[in-house]
């Protein structure tokens, strides 16, 4: 995780009491905001005095529809949020919150404020989907970013001037992200130790009840498990080697060597743990990247397939339909989110 925190250069403007300000969208998560929101609050009363205050803010001022359909009202329009600035109660810290507004009127607004944020050293940031909304400023171009992991396929071949990892949070140049949910929570607390400290930050955690509090460079999860708890560590190793190879994939012979063991062992390994074969599972790791290619982006069919592994179009379609009983064309073809959540357990995958 990166880390290119400066205190004295990005907050010595900033009042004791950090204002920090929410932008919503149609859309917006609101796990993501309800625990970022929770943290500043469980903050002040950690610290035994308010050291956060914040404000929702809409584009028109209006309340704004979050992905569940609960609507939130706001403190107030961009127009004014985009006044204080230059005034004692300008914010410690801006965050989108949902992707980029369809309006392009909204959407230059937008943008033009979080320049304006970065111009006067007031730090940015994104939860899950508002995170696609900070690349398209080209805030976070060579910069390394924190995106969803069902989001980071088609992330990654858009915005190829950024890196991004499936990370749960990070922070390059004063520039926040996370991928969205509790990671938001883990986040925000790692905001409340930097602004106050760690025994603060601490105390906020045993208030939640939080069990723990994540670090920035911890793996958001670990792909097609088919139940929850620990995992042995050389599978935990071998699945992200999996993972970094999905194009180019690696021999069994490769990956047992990787780890120091016999391709017996690590097919013992992945039985006893995920309960299929190592071949198995990184075929079924190479067509999920696919499926969300293909939900997620307009790349043809046959770039899919090689950016997944396979030699050819028809060997790919060949596989998927195994595994998810449909074609590749015809899988891009359903309605947003039918096919993107279908449970893996209940795919059928290729015999290997």
């Amino acid at each position: 995780m990166v880390h290119h925190w400066s205190p004295d250069t990005w907050t010595s403007a900033a009042p004791e009491v950090g204002m920090v300000t929410f932008y919503l969208t149609p859309g917006f998560e609101l796990l993501a905001l309800s625990s970022a929101l929770e943290v500043l609050k469980l903050a002040n009363r950690a610290a035994r005095r308010d050291v956060f205050r914040w404000r929702t803010v809409s584009h028109t001022g209006e309340a704004v529809n979050a992905s569940c359909g609960i609507s939130v009202a706001t403190d107030g329009d961009l127009a004014q949020e985009r006044r204080y600035q230059s005034h004692p109660d300008r914010p410690l810290m801006a965050i989108v919150c949902g992707d980029e507004p369809n309006d392009s009127r909204e959407s230059k607004a937008l943008n033009a404020w979080l320049r304006e944020c970065r111009q006067r050293r007031i730090m940015i940031g994104a939860f899950g989907s508002g995170v696609v909304a900070l690349a398209k400023t080209g805030l976070l171009n060579d910069r390394k970013c924190s995106i969803h992991w069902e989001a980071h396929p088609a992330f990654k071949e858009h915005f190829m001037h950024i890196e991004s990892v499936t990370t749960v949070y990070e922070v390059d140049d004063s520039i926040w992200t996370c991928a969205g949910g509790t990671a938001a929570f883990d986040m925000m607390v790692y905001f409340v130790k930097q602004h106050c400290g760690e025994p603060v930050a601490v105390n906020v955690g045993e208030l939640a009840v939080a069990g723990r509090i994540r670090t920035g460079d911890e793996r958001q999860r670990l792909p097609l498990l088919r139940q929850h708890g620990t995992i042995n560590p050389t599978v935990v190793k071998l699945i992200e080697l999996m993972q970094e190879n999905l194009a180019t994939p690696l021999t069994m012979a490769e990956l047992a060597t990787a780890v120091g063991l016999s391709r017996r062992q690590i097919e013992r390994l992945f039985r006893n743990e995920l309960g299929r074969s190592p071949r198995r599972y990184f075929r079924e790791l190479r067509l999920e990247h696919a499926r969300l290619l293909l939900a997620q982006s307009a790349l043809p069919v046959l770039d899919v397939a090689i950016a997944c592994g396979f030699i050819s179009a028809s060997h790919f379609s060949k596989c998927f339909r195994a595994a998810h009983l449909i074609a590749p064309h015809e899988a891009r073809k359903l309605p947003p989110g039918r096919y993107l959540h279908v449970p893996s357990q209940r795919l059928q995958p290729a015999a290997t």
